[in-house]
């Protein structure tokens, strides 16, 4: 596949990454935390005027193309975090780690850098393809804001809350974007026109007049559906100390990762009951009745946010940042691998289910159904 010339430039432009992180681990100032902050700021500043002067006519059509142009460069920054915390560089992020987000070292902050520095490095250079191309970024998009809000909606509260919230620092504000970029990101997003369906009104009719026997995938799912929502109840009764002799031997003997003092897996399971379990019971709701066109959006939405999640999550409960006493036991990692995986996947099929097939979902064209009958 060619690569797209925008997608291309920012690539090119968020492998300075590369030298700048070098070169400022080596100033001296950047010992200071007012200069790692102010320094942070100046380095976003410069990108964004940056991105402007190389970039004008795609910002001016879409400026969510320079939204992605400095992300793609955060992007590398977080990987090379990331890298350096598991020992595979050195020399290039320690000042920021050090001075400026110490949360980042613990393992769910190495986990999300991962994250960020592959799945939404890909995602920022395919999107710019698309602007570039005047093409529909709409699905890829949804995909990003989820997996975007997910990691915030934990991080922030995380470090807030644990036991690093004594180590937030100025550069903590710099966040900010962070949070309000997706808020406007995801109104234009959720603006873009839906890409044109081949399913035809007769199409359309004869699948939302099967019954759910008819349907054995979604059959499937909803099963899927109802055991995930059990299962994120269960475990957020687990993080709110529920007595009971099953959360008990759960939190000690599978996953006693959910008793780590950094909060973010505490915080991860309260996130998953409020906002995931809802959501699986609505998805089951769309997948027996038709016409629910909010689903496929939504499906990918969750699918990013899912991902995101398990993937922090699972990665953190077994990496040795995370203390021996609270990481998975040896005996119980097989099952807390495939219940976590079996977590992940689901969503990831349920919105390849609704973009490869989405004929149920969608609103039945008003008077197509008299010229069928005419035809008996």
């Amino acid at each position: 596949m060619d690569v797209p010339p925008l997608a291309g430039k920012i690539a090119a432009l968020s492998l300075g990454a590369l030298p700048v992180s070098y070169a400022l681990n080596h100033v001296s100032v950047l010992s200071h935390l007012l200069g790692v902050t102010l320094m942070s700021a100046l380095i976003l500043g410069l990108l964004f005027v940056a991105v402007y002067s190389l970039s004008r006519g795609e910002i001016y059509y879409d400026p969510l193309y320079a939204v992605f142009a400095a992300f793609a460069f955060t992007s590398v920054v977080d990987l090379l975090i990331a890298l350096q915390e598991d020992g595979y560089m050195v020399g290039f992020m320690e000042f920021y780690t050090k001075e400026g987000e110490p949360y980042l070292r613990t393992a769910h902050g190495v986990f999300i850098c991962y994250w960020d520095g592959i799945i939404h490095y890909l995602l920022y250079l395919a999107m710019a393809g698309a602007i570039r191309r005047r093409k529909s970024y709409r699905n890829l998009g949804l995909y990003w804001l989820g997996s975007f809000v997910m990691s915030l909606l934990v991080f922030l509260p995380g470090n807030i809350l644990g036991k690093y919230s004594s180590e937030i620092k100025p550069t903590f504000f710099l966040t900010l974007p962070y949070v309000l970029v997706p808020c406007w990101a995801g109104v234009r997003v959720f603006k873009e026109s839906r890409s044109p369906t081949s399913c035809t009104p007769n199409m359309v009719e004869e699948e939302q007049r099967k019954g759910l026997l008819q349907r054995p995938t979604d059959l499937a799912l909803i099963i899927y559906l109802i055991l995930a929502g059990l299962f994120t109840l269960f475990r957020g009764l687990v993080v709110l100390d529920c007595p009971t002799d099953a959360c008990f031997v759960y939190i000690y003997q599978y996953e006693p990762y959910l008793r780590d003092p950094v909060a973010y897996p505490k915080v991860q399971m309260l996130v998953y009951m409020f906002y995931a379990l809802p959501f699986y019971g609505l998805a089951a709701y769309a997948l027996i009745f038709p016409g629910c066109s909010w689903l496929p959006d939504w499906a990918m939405v969750f699918a990013g946010a899912i991902g995101q999640a398990q993937f922090s999550h699972m990665g953190a409960s077994m990496h040795l940042r995370t203390p021996f006493t609270y990481r998975v036991p040896e005996d119980a990692q097989a099952c807390f691998f495939l219940c976590n995986l079996l977590y992940a996947l689901g969503p990831q099929l349920l919105a390849y289910r609704c973009l490869r097939w989405p004929a149920f979902f969608l609103h039945l064209p008003s008077g197509s159904q008299a010229p069928h009958k005419k035809q008996h």
